[in-house]
């Protein structure tokens, strides 16, 4: 009896299978099939039959040979990001308002997936950057992307040789690039999309142009319609181009920092919240064997950046490379200490107040307007050309380490404290 009953049931899993097999599959982003659900006409995708060569991609070009639908897997990841999963989460400061700003109260908002550096940007990184601008644009753009270096200059300080060495000397290759504004950092943006793209068109072009020994083409490798004529990168349909580099918006930046990911032990419960980028109030590591040891470079109290020689507590008396202290839980590096960062907010000290729920951001001052504030006689600063940087740096106490503690700039300003890192929408996907 025991074993009829578990032959039957053998037998009807193995039918329910089968026929879940049989029943047609429903087309998605990554697989839309081979032909229009809603014209019935066939794509003309790579494998489709047409005209090989060059005369055949200009034709698909033209739009002779149907709509193309190229094959497409999934977005390409950027160098240096880590996609990090949005969700729902409380913004805004957990820390006691010692500032008295009352300008990030709590509130709740999503977020929807993106990717973000998972380091911020090094000198290393930036040198390069100016290597090909110094290349290809002219003296004057070249200038304009210099950081400044004067920074560091202090008339009670000894800081001269940071002035000189810490942007070029190679001993400071992997330290955060600093005296750089919110507008070089969203200019380094724009030439590292760029950059990115035309490097992943070139591979792309090479992997696609049909050569092989002897200078032979591959049989049935035919040229992709967008480069018939050899463009610089493909197409956006083409699925070979990532989305444009930015700086994250105030509330991707929080969101990421907090890793609430962490927390969660069943649904949607999560165990504790979080004033820093990891659990508890100490910020020293409370077990293993790094025990006891800080988990961010900041400023202790007055006068200590460091602690002791031979026991310092942080490593870092100004600055450390970029890999020096461990990783929140989405796999980010100094997202608390080192440098404070650029974001990409317009900073108002309402926005807690005049903020939409999901992906939230201040382009400008809209709903608050810089009007309203009284910069002309000395009774106000804020204006559309201020910034939010959040993070906290070297210099800082620890009360700034909390992501939900934020502060403002003019966006063409730079200190020895803030760098930036970049961040890039996720496309088709929430996980």
């Amino acid at each position: 009896m025991v074993k009829f009953s578990l032959k039957s049931a053998t037998v009807v899993m193995v039918t329910l299978v089968l026929i879940g097999a049989c029943k047609s599959k429903q087309p998605t982003s990554l697989s839309p099939g081979s032909k229009s659900r809603t014209t019935d006409v066939g794509f003309a995708t790579k494998n489709a039959k047409k005209t090989k060569g060059k005369k055949g991609a200009q034709a698909q070009a033209e739009g002779k040979e149907g709509f193309a639908v190229l094959p497409y897997k999934s977005q390409v990841v950027g160098p240096n990001l880590v996609f990090i999963e949005g969700g729902r989460f409380t913004m805004g400061a957990l820390e006691e308002d010692i500032m008295n700003s009352r300008d990030n109260r709590e509130r709740t908002v999503s977020v929807q997936s993106f990717y973000m550096d998972e380091t911020e940007i090094a000198n290393l990184n930036y040198l390069e950057y100016l290597h090909y601008i110094q290349r290809d644009s002219s003296a004057e753009v070249y200038s304009k992307a210099l950081p400044d270096t004067t920074v560091w200059q202090d008339p009670l300080s000894f800081n001269d040789s940071y002035v000189t060495y810490y942007f070029r000397h190679p001993g400071f290759r992997l330290y955060p690039v600093v005296g750089v504004s919110w507008v070089q950092a969203s200019d380094y943006s724009i030439w590292r999309t760029n950059f990115v793209n035309e490097n992943l068109a070139a591979k792309h072009n090479s992997k696609n142009s049909g050569s092989s020994k002897g200078g032979r083409k591959k049989k049935g490798a035919a040229p992709m319609a967008e480069m018939a004529s050899a463009p610089s990168r493909p197409l956006v349909e083409s699925g070979y181009v990532l989305p444009n580099y930015r700086l994250p918006t105030e509330a991707e930046w929080e969101y990421a920092s907090k890793a609430m990911i962490g927390t969660q032990y069943v649904d949607e419960n999560q165990s504790n919240q979080r004033i820093y980028p990891w659990d508890g109030s100490s910020m020293r590591n409370p077990r293993g064997r790094h025990k006891g040891e800080m988990l961010a470079n900041f400023k202790r109290a007055k006068g200590d950046y460091a602690g002791i020689a031979g026991k310092s507590n942080d490593g870092a008396i100004i600055t450390e490379e970029v890999y020096k202290y461990p990783p929140n839980d989405f796999g980010l590096y100094n997202m608390a200490g080192n440098v404070n960062e650029w974001v990409y907010d317009v900073y108002r000290p309402l926005s807690y107040m005049d903020f939409k729920d999901l992906n939230p951001l201040r382009r400008d001052g809209f709903l608050d307007e810089e009007k309203r504030y009284d910069a002309k006689h000395s009774n106000s600063v804020v204006n559309d050309k201020l910034r939010v940087y959040k993070g906290g740096s070297w210099n800082d106490v620890a009360y700034w380490l909390s992501p939900g503690t934020r502060r403002f700039l003019p966006q063409d300003s730079s200190t020895a404290t803030i760098g930036f890192r970049c961040a890039m929408i996720s496309t088709g996907r929430n996980k």
